[in-house]
């Protein structure tokens, strides 16, 4: 009998890749489809960076590495930390993997118990809630609407918390909303973690550099809660280096061993070649990440008046990433005649089939009232996909 484990069937493939994959079917079939469901900048990776990399290759590091990243890599993320964020940790304490994904995985199965709970604020990440059940954990969902532009409050985060919770996980700036903590914000939050010393923080904060704010704010900076705070990050959306796999956590010594240890078992280290790359990213000039970010505020203001001007989405003004998540329950129970929407995924799907836009449907991102936009592509591209929904949505009576 072909019995996959029940670990694996309790998964839920992610939607975002399952809507990408659908895209490029259509577009294999000669159709023009404007892929917004995907989140990848859509830049090149910086000449030096790569320039890095190919001297690696001529270099021969092409041996296994460490288990937790070369040593110089490491002291480059420490460096990063320090004069970015002004957070002091021992390369000891960094652990690098093969992309931010695994880190946040690797941290999530090295700290949830069978019956933890971890608190998930949603909107949320599709990956999140996936991991904490392959942890056997349970997640707490803390629902944060468009109306406080998807942030949980104290107060919602100490009605989440009991004798169970394990482990906070917090996305800022987010993915899929592209809202951003404030310093007194997350001052609000880490007061209430203060009072309860069992609840560990899993601050995901790979979009770092992609904010419209002045300036990235950690929850790691609060002293009262700083050995609990295990901080995700990476090169992959700063820097435009998805495809290299690099990833990192920076956490207590304790928890970087453990990670470690798990990684020592079903990965080893990350690909030599990209941890050369990566270091080259957080060591070299910077100049390339304000230029990128400068062109995702544009296409952020772009695209948030455009979609204002779509009857019945509901907007907010993303303070960071490169995602906009305008609630759409306006066109629940319409149809074109052939297709009824009832949920925000009929309406991706109506999207993609109508206008040839792919975007993600809400609900594998806890907001079922929500479409994901990823406006990581061209000007030119977001005008003519906006245009394009807004002309199908019109046909939805």
């Amino acid at each position: 009998m072909n019995q996959v484990s029940e670990r694996l069937a309790s998964l839920s493939p992610s939607q975002t890749l399952a809507m990408s994959q659908k895209s490029n079917e259509l577009k294999a079939q000669g159709i023009d489809v404007i892929n917004l469901s995907v989140g990848e900048p859509d830049f090149n990776t910086p000449d030096h960076i790569k320039e890095a990399a190919k001297k690696a290759i001529d270099d021969n590091f092409s041996f296994y590495s460490p288990v937790p990243g070369y040593m110089d890599l490491r002291k480059a993320i420490c460096a990063k930390l320090k004069n970015e964020n002004q957070l002091d940790f021992a390369p000891e304490q960094i652990v690098v993997s093969g992309g931010a994904k695994q880190s946040i995985c690797n941290a999530v199965l090295s700290l949830v118990n069978a019956g933890d709970e971890v608190i998930v604020p949603a909107p949320y990440w599709v990956s999140y809630v996936e991991m904490v059940k392959l942890a056997e954990g349970k997640n707490v969902i803390v629902s944060a609407g468009i109306e406080q532009d998807f942030k949980i409050t104290p107060a919602q985060l100490e009605a989440a918390i009991t004798p169970k919770t394990k482990l906070l996980i917090l996305c800022s700036p987010s993915n899929p909303t592209g809202s951003v903590y404030s310093k007194d914000e997350l001052k609000g939050l880490a007061d209430v973690l203060v009072k309860y010393p069992q609840v560990l923080v899993l601050a995901d904060e790979i979009y770092e550099h992609i904010n419209y704010v002045g300036g990235h704010q950690s929850i790691a900076q609060f002293e009262e809660i700083r050995d609990r705070v295990v901080i995700i990050n990476g090169v992959s959306k700063g820097y435009a280096m998805t495809g290299w796999r690099i990833g990192f956590i920076a956490a207590p010594l304790w928890i970087a061993k453990a990670c470690n240890k798990l990684q020592s078992q079903y990965t080893s280290g990350p690909c030599s070649i990209a941890q050369k790359a990566a270091t080259a990213a957080f060591s070299g000039d910077q100049s390339c990440v304000e230029e990128m970010r400068k062109a995702f505020e544009r296409r952020r203001n772009l695209v948030v008046e455009l979609t204002k001007e779509i009857p019945g989405f509901k907007v907010n003004n993303p303070q960071g990433a490169f995602y906009l998540f305008p609630e759409v329950s306006y066109y629940f129970g319409k149809s074109d005649g052939t297709h009824v929407i009832k949920t925000s995924d009929d309406l991706a799907m109506y999207l993609l089939e109508d206008a040839h836009v792919a975007t993600v449907g809400g609900d594998a991102f806890g907001a079922p009232d929500c479409l994901r936009f990823s406006y990581a592509t061209s000007d030119e591209n977001l005008k003519e996909a906006l245009c394009r929904i807004k002309d199908s949505v019109a046909k939805l009576k």
